[in-house]
C-alpha cells in the first residue's frame, strides 16, 4: 500500500485500503483509482511510477467492516507510529493530495494549518483555493470512491473549477 522516494514530488495520501486493494497489494487498483486517475489526469503507468508519485494511505491495511457494512475508518496506528518520521524523509514533496476527512485532518495539522475538529470534508474541499499557497501545496479532494457519485453531481464546480487547477499542480509535480 505504501509507495513512497526520494525523487517523487507529488504524494497522494488516501484513507486506507479497501478489501479488494488490501487483497493486491496495489493501491487504488479499484474503481476509485480509475476516477482519481482521471481527476489527475494521468494513466496508470506514471501513476505507478515512484519516482513521480509517492503514495501514502492514512492506514496501511484494510480496517474492516462496521455493522453496517461500510468500511471502518483507518486504523490509528500507522500514523502514530509512521507518518511523521516517514514525511521527514521526503522534503522533495511539493504537492500533498489530500483524501479524505482523515487524509485531511492529519496532514492540515502536519503543515502548519489544522482544521477545526468540527471540518467536514465538504467544506474543506469547498476551501480547495485557500490552500493555494502552502508549501507544499495542500490539496484537499473528496474520495474518489463511487459512494460520492451524489455528491460531485451535486457539486458540478468540482470538475468545471477545482479539477483543472488540480491537473495543473500535478503535472508540474511530476514533470522531469
Amino acid at each position: 500500500m505504501l509507495r513512497v522516494s526520494s525523487t517523487a514530488r507529488l504524494l497522494i495520501a488516501g484513507q486506507a485500503p479497501g478489501l479488494r486493494v488490501h487483497r493486491s497489494g496495489v493501491p487504488f487498483d479499484d474503481s476509485s483509482g480509475d476516477r482519481l486517475r482521471d481527476w489527475l489526469g494521468m494513466d496508470r503507468e506514471t501513476f505507478y511510477d515512484t519516482r513521480r508519485v509517492c503514495i501514502v494511505p492514512m492506514g496501511f491495511c484494510f480496517p474492516g467492516y462496521d455493522a453496517n457494512g461500510a468500511d471502518r475508518p483507518p486504523r490509528r496506528e500507522c500514523a502514530i507510529a509512521w507518518h511523521d518520521r516517514l514525511f521527514t524523509l521526503l522534503p522533495q514533496v511539493e504537492a500533498v493530495l489530500a483524501i479524505g476527512g482523515y487524509a485531511h485532518r492529519y496532514h492540515f495539522a502536519r503543515l502548519g494549518r489544522p482544521l477545526p475538529r468540527a471540518a467536514k470534508v465538504d467544506e474543506v474541499v469547498r476551501r480547495w483555493r485557500e490552500f493555494a499557497l502552502t508549501r507544499p501545496r495542500l490539496f484537499p479532494l473528496p474520495h474518489p470512491s463511487w459512494r460520492n457519485t451524489g455528491w460531485l453531481k451535486r457539486n458540478p464546480w468540482f470538475e468545471a473549477d477545482l479539477l483543472p487547477d488540480l491537473r495543473a499542480v500535478v503535472a508540474a509535480a511530476i514533470s522531469d
